[in-house]
């Protein structure tokens, strides 16, 4: 596939597998009755299902999908690292774990607002963290370690709270928050979420260029004049923008911030600076497509998008890093 040709054709099948989002389900709807509900001309219970149900949640998922993507490829051109993704950062964990404060202390029954802006309150705590640290170090490594440590603080933290949940409730509702859905969500979750998504990928696309200086090395990125320290700082910042936007509108879903690069990445010379929008654009079909399957599905309840996600993305996290470790030799 020729790599002009890529984002045209991704941008195609994103649009393709909406509008099948759209007319598969429970009880499936024609193509010309779906299209009457886009234009206004449909019943009213074809507009309601189309309006109110199932496009929501397509465009949910695929706005996720788009946010771990983009971030994924990123922190992958930042680290110079194809297993890096939202969460080595800790920024998925930490978002995670003020919703989840969230629902365990009851604050999510007072407004259906609370539970996102924690979650987004949660991710620009570890985005805020991390930019101190990008600041202050000029180590990579030190960043994934600090990354590493706030995520494994974050899930101590939250299986305390499981373990210490007052009823079943809010042991269920913490439980779903972190295996991550797209269901029932409405298109003002998705306004809510829409603001740090947008910027977050933005400044990732501002500072693309910089994550193609960093292919030659650090010091030779450096000599031709990368400011390393402003590139860490903007690429940790949208990262984490991006990536709370995704957890606040669809809980933790993880591995496809990790494998939709891997699979861009030949298509484009291995290039994190192009590979940015493709990334965002596969990811988000993969998850459109994988919230089809959970709901088609015939299972007594709906699996939760973030294990279908994992039961597809761990495997292909373990070919990648036995792949990378064949390569080093």
């Amino acid at each position: 596939m020729s790599g002009r040709l890529l984002v045209p054709i991704l941008a195609a099948a994103s649009l393709l597998a909406i509008f099948a989002a759209c007319l598969l389900g429970s009880t499936p709807l024609p193509a010309d009755r779906v299209l009457a509900a886009f234009f206004g001309g449909a019943d009213v219970g074809d507009r309601l299902v189309v309006w109110q149900i199932r496009l929501p949640r397509a465009i949910a998922a695929f706005v996720t999908g788009a946010a771990l993507g983009i971030s994924g490829a990123a922190l992958q051109g930042l680290l110079r690292n194809p297993l890096a993704e939202p969460g080595v950062l800790g920024v998925s964990a930490s978002a995670s774990l003020f919703a989840t404060f969230s629902l365990y202390y009851g604050l999510a029954t007072l407004s259906s607002w609370v539970l996102p802006i924690a979650a987004i309150a949660g991710a620009l705590a570890a985005t805020a963290l991390i930019a101190l640290a990008a600041i202050r170090t000029r180590s990579v490594v030190t960043l994934i370690l600090i990354g590493v440590g706030l995520s494994s603080f974050s899930g101590a933290a939250m299986s305390l709270l499981m373990n210490l949940a007052p009823n079943p409730f809010s042991l269920s509702d913490m439980i779903n928050w972190m295996l991550g859905s797209v269901a029932n969500r409405s298109f003002q979750e998705v306004g809510l979420a829409a603001p740090f998504l947008i910027l977050g990928g933005g400044i990732l696309l501002f500072s693309r260029r910089g994550l193609s200086a960093l292919t030659l090395g650090e010091e030779a990125a450096s000599g031709i004049g990368l400011n390393l320290r402003n590139q860490r700082i903007l690429t940790v910042l949208g990262a984490g923008l991006a990536t709370g936007g995704s957890v606040a509108l669809a809980g933790a879903i993880g591995f496809v911030g990790i494998v939709a690069p891997h699979i861009i990445r030949p298509f484009v010379r291995h290039d994190p600076a192009r590979s940015l929008l493709p990334s965002a654009l596969l990811a988000g079909l993969i998850l459109v497509l994988a919230d089809i399957g959970v709901r088609l599905l015939p299972t007594s309840n709906e699996l939760k998008l973030g294990v279908v996600a994992a039961l597809i993305g761990a495997p292909a996290f373990v070919w990648i890093a036995i792949q990378r470790r064949a390569l080093n030799g």
